[in-house]
C-alpha cells in the first residue's frame, strides 16, 4: 500500500501511517488530511510540527493524555485542551495528528 506525495509514492501500513519515517515531508499531511475530507490549515500545522519536534526529542509518539499536557506547556491552556485538538482532528488528535505528522501510531491507542 501507498500514497502519492510530489510524484512518489510512499509506503504505508494497513493503517495509513508511513512505513518509512524518514520518507515524510508536508505533502504527506496534505495527502493524508485530503483523503480524510480534511483542509490543514495553520492550527492544524502547529500540532504537527509540534509533533515532530516532540518525537525528535523524547523518540516517542504520545498518547492523547500526554499530548494535551505537552501541548499545554508549549503553546498554552487553549490549545492544550482535548475539546480543540478534537476539532482539529476529529479522528483522534493523538493518532489523526501522528499520522499526518509521519510519526508511528501513539502508545496506548487502538
Amino acid at each position: 500500500m501507498g500514497i502519492e506525495v510530489n510524484g512518489k509514492t510512499l509506503e504505508v501500513d494497513e493503517e495509513g501511517y508511513l512505513a518509512d519515517l524518514s520518507t515524510w515531508e508536508p505533502g504527506v499531511a496534505t495527502v493524508m488530511a485530503k483523503a480524510e475530507g480534511q483542509e490543514l490549515g495553520d492550527d492544524h500545522w502547529e500540532i504537527i510540527n509540534f509533533l515532530r519536534e516532540y518525537y525528535e526529542e523524547y523518540q516517542i509518539a504520545p498518547a492523547i493524555r500526554v499530548l494535551t499536557k505537552a501541548i499545554g506547556k508549549k503553546l498554552g491552556k487553549d490549545k492544550g485542551n482535548s475539546k480543540y485538538l478534537y476539532e482539529l482532528f476529529p479522528y483522534g488528535p493523538a493518532k489523526q495528528a501522528c499520522k499526518y505528522a509521519g510519526l508511528p501510531k501513539p502508545t496506548g491507542c487502538v
